[in-house]
């Protein structure tokens, strides 16, 4: 059986485009698409966009500011 440190060791010297894949995937895993939450997120933000360029709603600027 492999241990941790030897997983970690492994993974660290594959290449680049292999590492990514392997980052992305162990992401999804802690973090699965909800694919019905998804669509309903898109639709609003669909329904956003079009509500501001068709002028129902007024846009407030805001400012970038960083506090330290």
């Amino acid at each position: 059986m492999i241990t941790t440190d030897e997983l970690i060791s492994e993974a660290i010297s594959l290449p680049v485009d292999i590492r990514t894949l392997l980052v992305n995937k162990l992401l999804e895993s802690l973090n699965p698409a909800q694919k019905e939450i998804d669509k309903l997120w898109a639709k609003e933000a669909e329904k956003r966009v079009a509500d501001v360029k068709a002028g129902r709603v007024k846009t407030i600027p805001g400012e970038f500011t960083v506090s330290v």
